[in-house]
């Protein structure tokens, strides 16, 4: 015993307070390297995300106009010209996908978070909704122009709605889901106790109560399918004049941006440049509105 005890080295207080210090400055340093690494992190990519607004504003303000609204795309090396046509056809083909693809969306997300549940034909839906929502948007625009456009043997402004539907619907129906399953089951009991058939509780309760959230996720699909380009390129293709024919192809931001973009004449990369701003401003205001509508429900 005696000799267990003469093993046993106490040190000294002082010893062990220079040793918790040296530890509790290690960790502050280790502390101030982590959150360096981090600002740097931050810093690094808001400098590139300002430098594309910035040169985005800079460059489209140059060709902003009253004409920018009011007339044709031009043809190639000619001065003047605006985007009407093009916006024009982008707001019908927004337009149309939104109004096929917020019900088809709102109905889907109904019916997985009232009536399918945990059954196995919800969570197939669920499966194939989640790799839409991963799925490249040309693997879209693929799909559309194989099973649509082939068939009708042209592009056209009906093949390109359905590819910006096919866009939307996913997260529409993400988005309904899990706004209605945040509602308190509570809720719905209390429906039940009073004899209210389920229908009547969806739409009078829970959906009722989740129309804010619904709301967002409309706005943030809206603008995701905005700025697609490549679903585009496969089906409604472009069109140099007006027209709000869609069984024609038909003029729209996203392409007329990418073609005008990509020419040596400097009007059309001009046009193209307030192109990209429109487009831009349009995406910023959509979340805004979103977050602002989001925010209103939280306090609520």
């Amino acid at each position: 015993m005696k000799e267990a005890h003469q093993n046993i080295k106490i040190k000294h207080p002082l010893t062990l307070m220079a040793t918790r210090t040296r530890k509790q400055a290690w960790r502050r340093n280790k502390n101030k390297m982590a959150l360096l690494l981090s600002m740097i992190t931050m810093i690094f990519g808001l400098f590139w995300l300002i430098w594309i607004l910035f040169s985005t504003v800079v460059k489209g303000m140059d060709g902003m106009s009253f004409a920018l609204f009011t007339e044709m795309t031009p043809p190639p090396n000619t001065e003047g010209g605006g985007l009407a046509n093009a916006i024009m056809g982008s707001i019908l083909l927004i337009l149309g996908a939104t109004l096929v693809g917020t019900p088809l969306g709102v109905m889907s997300g109904i019916y997985l978070a009232e009536y399918g549940r945990k059954s196995r034909l919800a969570e197939m839906i669920r499966f194939i909704n989640d790799i839409l929502l991963s799925a490249p948007s040309i693997v879209i625009g693929l799909f559309v122009y194989t099973f649509v456009v082939t068939r009708m043997e042209h592009f056209s402004g009906w093949a390109g709605l359905i590819a910006l539907a096919l866009l939307q619907i996913p997260i529409v129906i993400r988005t309904t889901e899990n706004m209605l399953t945040l509602v308190p089951d509570s809720l719905r009991e209390a429906a039940y106790a009073v004899g209210a058939p389920q229908w009547r509780m969806i739409f009078s309760i829970t959906l009722k109560a989740s129309i804010p959230g619904i709301l967002t996720g409309i706005l943030l699909a809206i603008a995701r399918i905005s700025g697609e380009t490549a679903p585009l390129l496969f089906t409604s293709l472009s069109n140099q004049f007006w027209s709000t024919d869609l069984s024609q192809p038909i003029a729209n931001l996203p392409v007329t941006i990418f073609k005008f973009a990509m020419s040596p004449f400097s009007q059309w990369q001009q046009l193209a440049w307030a192109g990209v701003l429109l487009i831009t401003f349009c995406v910023l205001f959509l979340n805004i509105l979103a977050r602002i509508i989001f925010s209103k429900k939280k306090k609520a």
